[in-house]
């Protein structure tokens, strides 16, 4: 049996494990009295999960905070030392200001985007709306890396002189201007927001499908009724549609936000972090794969599992509201 084939006897060997485990578990408390059956029951299913979870998330998120306290090969105890050099480290500031940067602009632009599409979609016809939403939706089919190696040919730049391959640059030269290179511009941050452009591209469509749905979930009546009182159509939606669906404009908001909190791949494949383009991410990769440092490492870590909670918070209490209102 290959490698391929022993991967595939043990996902089947993992599915019926599961199974049986789930089955001897639901007959041990079929077997007990009616009261104690419906008491337990619900956690015989939900328990397993409740376990992996601690297992592989809490688990390990706790011994990274212990980390975070301890030395290069986190065995030496330091205190808050890794805190301190980090944070007083002026580039560590700068690349939290690039993480903002993301975290404002990409979840802002691509749900506006989305949000535009969606509405304008709503209005043409089955055959056409199918294509257009395909058409912007494609891009998520595309890995991070593989977006940037797309985006790549539309940043590159060579020196004067030289034949320029990438889009932009050869628009610029079209017009008699010397190449610019994007990537390699801070000055007002140019290449980090050039950056974001490639998740926008790719999140937009995401945004668009669940928005799309969401409108489409809209009564009918509500809308004839304000199109009956005299409302424009813009006035249709400002108004009418955007307010009902504004719960699913947060979730879409919040989710495209905590996955750019993790943004790597793009930077990562076209910078590395260079030319004040870095993130928490890659300063992470930097410190535990090149510089070994697994207590710096482990801070990173901690600052970015501190930024997510309050967003988790929020979706919850959204979460809770809704419930309420049920």
């Amino acid at each position: 049996m290959g490698q391929f084939g022993g991967a595939i006897f043990a996902i089947a060997v993992g599915l019926l494990g599961a199974l049986a485990f789930y089955w001897l578990l639901n007959k041990v408390v079929e077997a007990l009295p009616p009261a104690w059956e419906n008491r337990l029951k619900p956690y015989v299913f939900i328990g397993p999960a409740i376990v992996i979870v601690a297992t592989f998330l809490v688990f390990p998120a706790l011994l990274t905070i212990r980390d975070s306290f301890h030395g290069s090969n986190a065995e030496e105890f330091v205190g808050l030392a890794n805190y301190r050099q980090l944070l007083g480290d002026g580039s560590v500031w700068s690349l939290l200001l690039n993480n903002a940067i993301w975290i404002v602009v990409v979840p802002t632009v691509a749900v506006s985007i989305g949000l535009a599409v969606a509405i304008m979609t709503d209005r043409l016809s089955s055959t056409w709306e199918r294509v257009t939403k395909a058409l912007i939706f494609l891009p998520m089919a595309i890995s991070f890396i593989g977006a940037g190696v797309i985006w790549r040919f539309v940043y590159e730049w060579r020196p004067p002189g030289r034949p320029q391959i990438g889009l932009l640059n050869a628009i610029v030269e079209a017009m008699g201007f010397e190449p610019i290179h994007w990537l390699g511009t801070s000055d007002l941050r140019l290449n980090t927001l050039l950056l974001t452009v490639i998740m926008i591209w790719l999140q937009s469509g995401f945004a668009m499908v669940l928005l799309s749905a969401a409108i489409k979930g809209v009564p009918d009546e509500t809308v004839e009724a304000a199109r009956i009182d005299g409302a424009s159509e813009g006035q249709i939606y400002w108004r009418v549609v955007i307010p009902q669906i504004k719960s699913t404009i947060f979730v879409v908001t919040t989710t495209v936000m905590i996955l750019v909190m993790k943004i790597f791949d793009v930077v990562f494949a076209l910078t590395q972090g260079r030319f004040n383009t870095n993130v928490i991410a890659n300063q992470f990769y930097f410190e535990l794969f090149q510089v070994r440092h697994q207590g710096r490492a482990a801070v990173l870590v901690v600052l970015l599992i501190i930024a997510v909670i309050p967003i988790m918070i929020a979706n919850i209490r959204r979460l809770r509201q809704e419930e309420a209102l049920r």
